[in-house]
């Protein structure tokens, strides 16, 4: 019996690792989106300020957000998220790593705030100028819309959630960031 125990938890534990290292590798977005192509991420690299999003944990209750990407020697890009939270009365900042899934002409990245684990980080959409992008994850449950400055042009905000909306994101439930100064 003690036999038959030993080999049910290694099981366990080995059942655990295989589905850890499979979901290690799953798709970083949504069927039917395409990530930019052709991406420059020299010319993305710098300041972004979070326009809207839809809400996730580690941003909730957050406003004032902001993401800064600085291009790394070794083709990956170091990322520092920063958002106030207004309850506790604090600046939260986390930095991670981002890496591109194939082709660093296209923007489809992989991004990790936590070891190993990576999540979808893709630009779906950005202006010529580089001064505007709308950001899918890897599922309809992660959606940004991003500026340069910490306002966006009625014109480009509709054009990104009907976008958005087009691809089956849930564009009602957006939280539109206030920005009222700092950082």
């Amino acid at each position: 019996m003690i036999q038959n125990e030993r080999m049910t938890y290694g099981s366990v534990i080995i059942l655990a690792l295989i589905m850890l290292l499979t979901s290690c590798g799953k798709e970083t977005i949504p069927d039917g989106v395409a990530a930019v192509k052709p991406f420059d991420a020299k010319r993305y690299a710098g300041k972004w300020y979070e326009i809207a999003r839809l809400d996730i944990k580690q941003e909730k209750g957050l406003n004032n957000t902001s993401a800064e990407y600085t291009l790394n020697d070794d083709g990956t890009i170091n990322v520092v998220n920063r958002g106030y939270d207004a309850a506790k009365k604090e600046w939260e900042e986390a930095t991670g790593k981002a890496k591109f899934v194939d082709d660093p002409t296209e923007a489809r990245l992989k991004v990790s705030f936590f070891g190993p684990f990576y999540s979808g980080y893709n630009v779906i959409a950005i202006d010529a100028d580089y001064q505007y992008a709308l950001i899918a994850g890897e599922s309809l449950k992660y959606l940004w819309l991003l500026s340069r400055k910490n306002t966006m042009p009625e014109n480009v905000k509709k054009a990104y959630v009907g976008k958005a909306k087009s691809i089956g994101y849930a564009t009602e439930e957006l939280i539109w960031v206030e920005h009222t100064g700092g950082r």
